[in-house]
């Protein structure tokens, strides 16, 4: 299997916390948050993965090397903020397999990757995989219907509920209709309306979630992954 981590954000709110750092890097129980998330894919059978950097690249490329726990790595580098869909457009180019997963570089997800991997077969229709929190504002909630993803809502909509958890499967070519260097929001410029039109299956995961953009999650996360291989 094969994934993408988007890693090139420039992370203004935990900037006060690790100024010198890009926010993929910044220490989790001692170590940079994003070896405890290359490790749990290793973990889990993932055999190659691209790092979309940006934002300090030379720190995640000089810590990481070529390969990291049996995995072979490759980096894209963007020169400019591409957004998250231009990063994975650009991302997406350098990959050799069928379907890839997209993960985001500040959120760890404990994904269950073989049901996952069953529904791609199944179908080979692109998934969103979602998670029920028990606050949707800060977040925007994801829509389904029958199986399907139907539609997002904006942040700010309080209460328990679906959110999209920022992971993805998508075919190797889900983007080609945007050139390479152009910049865009995956969700706000492809999924809202793409997914009215196109079929995406959702994945509702019960794996363990946390973001650690910002700080008051950054703090959570010391304690909540301090257990994690």
């Amino acid at each position: 299997m094969e994934a993408i981590v988007l890693a090139g954000g420039f992370g203004t709110r935990l900037r006060q916390l690790v100024p010198d750092l890009p926010k993929p890097m910044a220490p989790i129980a001692g170590r940079p948050f994003l070896e405890i998330l290359l490790s749990a894919l290793a973990r889990k059978g993932f055999k190659r993965v691209t790092l979309s950097t940006g934002y300090m690249a030379e720190k995640i490329s000089n810590h990481f090397g070529e390969q990291y726990a049996g995995m072979e790595l490759s980096y894209v580098v963007e020169e400019e903020p591409l957004g998250t869909g231009g990063a994975v457009r650009l991302a997406l180019a350098q990959c050799h397999e069928d379907h890839v997963y997209v993960f985001n570089g500040d959120t760890y997800l404990d994904l269950e990757v073989d049901p996952v991997e069953r529904l791609w077969q199944l179908h080979r229709r692109p998934i969103i995989v979602g998670r029920e929190v028990s606050d949707t504002a800060r977040y925007g909630r994801l829509l389904t219907d029958e199986g399907k993803v139907s539609g997002f809502t904006e942040k700010g909509v309080c209460g328990a509920g679906l959110i999209n958890a920022g992971c993805y499967v998508f075919c190797r070519h889900q983007l080609d209709l945007f050139e390479p260097y152009f910049a865009f929001s995956l969700e706000a410029d492809y999924l809202a309306t793409e997914v009215k039109h196109t079929f995406f299956d959702v994945f509702v995961t019960e794996g363990q979630f946390i973001d650690i953009g910002i700080p008051q999650d950054f703090q959570l996360a010391q304690t909540l992954l301090a257990s994690v291989p």
